[in-house]
C-alpha cells in the first residue's frame, strides 16, 4: 500500500472515531431528564446545558476557526460556549437556568454545527492540504479525545445528580457486590532504574502538547503497594479518626475539610451505623474491596496516617512499565505488554459506570505484579503537573495545559472505568487540584525508605 493510501485510511479511521465519539457524547445526555438539564450538579462547574453547547462550539472553533480560518457558525454561541470552568477553591459561578438559551436553540446550533463540520471535513480533504494551517490528523484527534475527556468529567458531575433525575441506559449492569476473598496488598520492591516519560515528537502517535518531549528519569528503590487502597483499608482511617488528626494534614488541606464538613469519601454515606456508597445508579452496601475514589488531600492524609506516601509521575511510570530487566529499551507500551488494550485487561474504555473490586484482571497486571495499574481509577501523584523538558504549546489551543503549570495541580496516572481506550497510552498525563474530590481518582502507596512497613 502507497504512502497516500496509507494517509487516506487514517484519515478515514479518525472520521469513524469522530462519529463514535459523538454517539458516546449524545448517549451521555440522553441519561439526564428533561427538567434536570439546567442543574448545576457540581458547584464549580458550569450546568449540564452549558455542555449539551461546549462540544459542538468547541469542534467549530477548532476546525472551522483555527484550523481552516473560516467564519462564525452562531458569534454568540460560538463565544457562550467556548470555554468551561477549571474549579478553583473560592469563587464560585453564580448564573441563574435563565441566563442560558433554550435547549430548542441550542439543539439547533448543535446540529447546525455539526452539518457545518462534516461538509468542511468532506471538501477539505488530504488532496486539499494547503487550506489547513495546521496538520489535519492533529486537529482532528484534539477534537475526538477532547469530546471523550468530557464523556468522562460529565460522568463525575452526573454521578452527583439524584437517581430520578437520570435514564438508566438501556446496556446497564446493577453493580456486582457480591464479597470476594480479602485482597491482601503487599509492598513491591522496585529496584532503581529509569522512567521514559513523555513521548517522542517526531514519532507517528498523537499526544497532547504537555505529553512532550520524551526524557528519562533515573528513579532511586523504592516500594510500592500492589493493589490500590480500598474502601475497607480507606474505613479504618475514617475509623480511627483520620479526619480529625491535624497532624496528618497540610495547613491548606486542613482548612479545606474543616471549612466544607469532610469527614469521608464523597460518595460514602451512612444510615444506621452502616456505611454505603452512591454508586451512577444506585445505592449499596460500600463495597470494601473496590478502589476507594477520594481528593488528592484526603489521599496524602492517608498515606501519612500508614507512614508512606503518594508515588512521584516517574515512580508511578516505573513501577507500571517498567520490567526487572532494567534497561529503557524493556519498558513496556502497556503494563502487561505491548497487546493493545481489551476489555480482559482492566476496568476502562466505558465498560462501566463504577468501579471493581480491585485485582479482577489479573492479564492486565504489571512485570512488577502491580494491579490495575491501567484502569478502575486513575492514580494521584504526588508530583505538580508541570511541562516536560521540550514543552511547547499547541499554537491552535494554547490555554490547553500551559494554564494549569502553576504549582496548584497535580498529575494523576491510570484510568478510570469512563476513560477512553484511545487515551490510555502510557505519555497520557490528566491533572487535578488537590482539594477536587469529583474524579474519579483512586492511590497507591510507596515507601521510600525500602524499608518493612507495619
Amino acid at each position: 500500500m502507497n504512502a497516500s493510501a496509507t494517509q487516506l485510511d487514517k484519515r478515514e479511521q479518525l472520521l469513524v472515531r469522530l462519529a463514535e465519539s459523538r454517539s458516546v457524547t449524545d448517549d451521555v445526555f440522553r441519561m439526564v431528564r428533561a427538567d434536570a438539564l439546567y442543574d448545576r450538579p457540581i458547584p464549580e462547574r458550569h450546568r449540564i446545558v452549558f455542555y449539551i453547547g461546549h462540544l459542538e462550539a468547541f469542534d467549530w472553533n477548532l476546525i472551522a476557526g483555527q484550523a481552516l480560518g473560516l467564519g462564525a457558525a452562531d458569534k454568540e454561541f460560538d463565544r457562550l460556549f467556548a470555554f468551561g470552568i477549571d474549579p478553583v477553591d473560592g469563587g464560585l459561578p453564580e448564573d441563574k437556568p435563565s441566563d442560558w438559551p433554550r435547549l430548542s436553540e441550542i439543539s439547533a446550533y448543535n446540529l447546525r454545527v455539526r452539518e457545518k463540520i462534516d461538509n468542511i471535513l468532506k471538501n477539505h480533504s488530504r488532496s486539499s492540504e494547503s487550506y489547513w494551517q495546521y496538520p489535519e490528523e492533529v486537529i482532528l484527534n484534539v477534537t475526538i479525545e477532547h469530546r471523550l475527556m468530557h464523556a468522562e468529567t460529565l460522568a463525575y458531575m452526573l454521578h452527583q445528580l439524584s437517581p430520578e433525575r437520570k435514564i438508566l441506559p438501556r446496556s446497564y449492569q446493577p453493580v456486582d457486590t457480591r464479597s470476594r476473598l480479602p485482597i491482601v496488598s503487599r509492598m513491591i520492591d522496585i529496584p532503581a532504574g529509569l522512567a521514559t516519560l513523555g513521548i517522542r515528537r517526531e514519532g507517528e502517535s498523537f499526544g497532547w502538547d504537555n505529553e512532550f518531549e520524551e526524557h528519562s528519569v533515573e528513579v532511586p528503590a523504592f516500594a510500592i503497594s500492589s493493589h490500590k487502597v480500598t474502601n475497607g483499608e480507606f474505613l479504618q482511617f475514617v475509623r480511627e479518626c483520620g479526619y480529625d488528626d491535624r497532624r496528618l494534614w497540610s495547613v491548606a488541606d486542613w482548612d479545606w475539610i474543616k471549612n466544607q464538613n469532610i469527614a469521608h469519601p464523597l460518595l460514602w454515606f451512612k444510615r444506621q451505623d452502616r456505611w454505603f456508597y452512591r454508586a451512577m445508579f444506585e445505592e449499596v452496601q460500600l463495597p470494601l474491596d473496590w478502589p476507594v475514589y477520594v481528593s488528592q488531600a484526603e489521599a496524602v492524609a492517608y498515606a501519612r496516617f500508614v507512614g508512606m506516601a503518594l508515588p512521584t509521575e516517574a515512580q508511578f511510570h516505573r513501577a507500571a512499565y517498567g520490567t526487572p530487566e532494567g534497561p529503557e529499551e524493556t519498558e513496556r507500551a502497556y503494563p502487561w505488554g505491548d497487546a493493545p488494550p481489551d476489555a480482559g485487561r482492566g476496568n476502562f474504555d466505558l465498560q462501566r459506570w463504577d468501579p471493581v473490586a480491585v485485582g479482577s484482571y489479573p492479564s492486565g497486571r504489571s512485570a512488577f505484579g502491580l494491579e490495575d495499574t491501567l484502569g478502575n481509577g486513575w492514580e494521584w501523584t504526588s508530583s505538580h503537573f508541570a511541562p516536560h523538558p521540550g514543552f511547547e504549546p499547541f499554537p491552535f489551543y494554547r490555554g490547553y495545559s500551559e494554564n494549569f503549570f502553576d504549582e496548584s495541580h497535580f498529575v494523576v496516572k491510570s484510568a478510570s472505568p469512563r476513560t477512553a481506550a484511545c487515551m490510555l497510552r502510557r505519555s497520557f498525563r490528566n491533572w487535578f487540584q488537590p482539594h477536587y474530590p469529583f474524579v474519579y481518582a483512586s492511590f497507591r502507596c510507596v515507601n521510600n525508605r525500602m524499608e518493612p512497613v507495619c
